[in-house]
């Protein structure tokens, strides 16, 4: 029986995603089956099978919708010239990046819920080859000779401090509403953030 075709085949997969994601952050990804997926979809596990084939299978694609946003900034940011073009970039694409984290509260919580199936993920050839590519297209950016040391640090710093609030902590921050973590999140990068204009080192 082929796969459905078009839109209708796009909208299932989505809701397959979703409510994976769901269940996978409620009860656990260990305690969650595709036949607990199928039942809260009411559809068949068979039915299932047409877009997924193993649980693992969801946890990567679910894994990946972080790769993807990271490879969309780091599109953005390499589109504008080296050197001050990109420093004075980077303050607009954090603010995305927390606004990502924000909008996908969800997602980041499964992560850190299910620290010990990430880790079994993480040896798989797919996601290996995303994190390399990733790290490397963001330390070509880093090792610019063109930007000044000390933006560049800082760069780095910051993405630093949003992973360890956004996706390393974040069930130390559940309670908190969004607009308040950001709000508390942007004080606390305001110090750590590129100059607007670089200067000679």
């Amino acid at each position: 029986m082929p796969r459905p075709p078009g839109s209708h085949g796009v909208e299932t997969r989505g809701r397959i995603l979703q409510t994976a994601l769901e269940l996978f952050t409620q009860q656990g990804y260990d305690k969650t089956s595709l036949r607990d997926i199928a039942g809260r979809l009411g559809i068949t596990k068979a039915a299932l099978y047409y877009y997924f084939e193993r649980k693992e299978d969801i946890l990567l694609e679910l894994h990946l919708q972080l790769h993807n946003a990271g490879s969309e900034l780091l599109d953005e940011l390499e589109s504008a010239e080296d050197g001050p073009a990109r420093v004075a970039a980077w303050p607009r694409l954090v603010n995305r990046l927390i606004a990502f984290m924000l909008e996908n509260r969800e997602l980041i919580l499964l992560h850190s819920r299910n620290q010990s199936a990430f880790e079994t993920l993480a040896r798989s050839d797919r996601n290996r080859a995303e994190n390399t590519a990733l790290e490397e297209r963001f330390v070509q950016i880093l090792s610019s000779p063109v930007i000044p040391l000390r933006d560049r640090v800082r760069m780095a710093a910051t993405v630093g401090v949003i992973t360890e609030v956004f996706v390393e902590s974040a069930r130390a921050f559940t309670d908190v509403a969004p607009e308040e973590l950001a709000a508390l999140a942007h004080e606390a990068l305001a110090d750590l953030m590129p100059a607007e204009a670089p200067t000679a080192l």
